[in-house]
């Protein structure tokens, strides 16, 4: 019993030791500077960049969906702007035609109506192949962007060495229940401490799929690798931010963090389609991993201080905690020491970021701990042992999710110059074509 308390105490001690350095480090780099292309407005350019805004949306319901795009026609950006909205293939079309048949009157918007749902990745390829500005803006269908998005957003892309850029992100639902305050207090945290840190040294590890910029010359040379992703002989469908942003790293690009351009987003209210978010994020993490660990000997030590902390931190912690739980249930002795060191770390943590957000309300993120030790440390256990299972889990055709496009199928279209949807010639439409099947090594 003695090997188990001693395991406790080491695994406790080191989880301690290293959130301590890592928190701490993190804290400081995450700290904003005056120095920023961002605060210079847009100026600097001589003609202003044209966006093309992607939007793929499955199955989404109509109010949100029109929210969104009112949103994305509401920016305050004076440069030239295409939506492109690509419907993959979803099963309430008919619920959405009104929203199409709104926004197709705006010669903005190009609505694409896929034939089957062939994925998220698929449909936005779809779009950015179609499309021809200089900047790619890709945003979720459940995503609602302030006025001024865009007008932040674009400044970062000054500098040609930076490939991707992403907003802030909140929930878009947060007063639905306890849940999702929890939930927008850990955006919170994502985004002004582990991103904003990261962008420090130009290397934001994750570009957030809600809203995430990207530079189309960057973009066009690596889209045969993001469109082929696999593992394990399997195409791989999810956590397509994560993978594009690591594609962008690992072509020499920089990445950057805009707390500025606030974007809000829709997050689960309830526990179970919360937890399913979760592990399909684990998995995608974990498959990007070693293609992450490859980049780190071109970056600056703090990022793989990071990248030790986010991955090594979780199992001290789980092991800490597992041999506790043994020892309470094989001698009734409460590992006390572990307990008050867990308790002491999560306290701090919050108290500090409550003292900078200068909002209370982050000292009840403590209760995330609970949630933290207890459900999503084992999911990301089973995470790790489930890693070939490619099931978006949310979605309503999970079976489809990777699904190429068939070769004779066809994509319709409605703009503004339309008067009606009018079928494209599959040996032109991207959307169309089948590429054919081809091994990435990069996980």
């Amino acid at each position: 019993m003695d090997m188990l308390d001693t395991t406790s105490t080491v695994a406790v001690s080191l989880y301690t030791l290293l959130s301590t350095a890592y928190k701490s480090m993190q804290a400081v780099y995450s700290l904003p500077t005056d120095v920023s292309l961002a605060s210079q407005g847009l100026d600097g350019f001589d003609e202003l960049p044209s966006v093309d805004v992607i939007v793929p949306s499955f199955n989404e319901d109509p109010r949100t969906l029109s929210e969104c795009l009112a949103s994305i026609a509401g920016q305050e950006y004076g440069g030239r702007l295409q939506v492109y909205l690509v419907d993959d293939g979803s099963e309430n079309r008919e619920a959405l035609r009104p929203v199409h048949e709104a926004f197709a009157r705006d010669p903005r918007f190009n609505i694409l109506l896929l034939p089957q749902n062939v994925g998220k990745r698929k449909a936005q390829i779809a779009a950015i192949r179609r499309s021809a500005g200089d900047m790619v803006l890709n945003v979720d269908s459940d995503t609602i962007l302030a006025s001024d998005v865009i007008r932040k957003l674009v400044p970062k892309m000054q500098d040609p060495a930076v490939g991707a850029a992403m907003g802030q992100l909140t929930a878009r639902n947060r007063n639905d229940s306890w849940l999702t305050r929890l939930i927008d207090m850990e955006y919170w945290l994502a985004c002004n401490e582990e991103r904003a840190a990261q962008a420090r040294f130009g290397a934001v590890m994750c570009c957030c799929g809600p809203c995430a910029i990207y530079r189309r010359s960057a973009l066009a040379s690596l889209l045969d690798q993001y469109e082929s992703q696999y593992f394990r002989g399997k195409p791989s469908d999810f956590g397509e931010d994560r993978h594009l942003t690591i594609l962008m790293l690992k072509a020499g690009f920089r990445t950057e963090y805009v707390p500025s351009a606030i974007a809000a987003t829709v997050v689960p209210n309830k526990l179970g389609p919360y937890l399913r978010q979760q592990l399909r994020w684990a998995r995608s993490t974990y498959r990007d991993t070693l293609l992450g660990l490859r980049l780190l000997p071109n970056l600056n030590r703090f990022l793989t201080l990071d990248v030790v902390g986010q991955n090594l931190g979780p199992l001290l912690l789980a092991l800490s905690v597992l041999t506790g739980l043994a020892q309470l249930a094989l001698t009734g002795t409460v590992p006390w020491l572990a307990a008050l060191m867990i308790v002491a770390m999560t306290m701090i943590h919050c108290s500090v970021v409550a003292l900078r957000a200068r909002q209370l309300r982050f000292l009840g993120f403590s209760l995330h701990a609970f949630i933290n030790i207890f459900l999503l440390l084992p999911l990301k256990a089973y995470a790790l042992c489930t890693l070939s299972n490619s099931d978006w889990l949310s979605r309503s055709s999970a079976g489809n999710s990777n699904q190429h496009p068939a070769t004779d199928a066809h994509t319709t279209e409605c703009s503004g110059h339309a008067t009606a949807p009018r079928r494209l010639n599959p040996a032109r439409d991207p959307a169309a074509r089948t590429k054919s099947d081809c091994m990435c090594s990069d996980e």
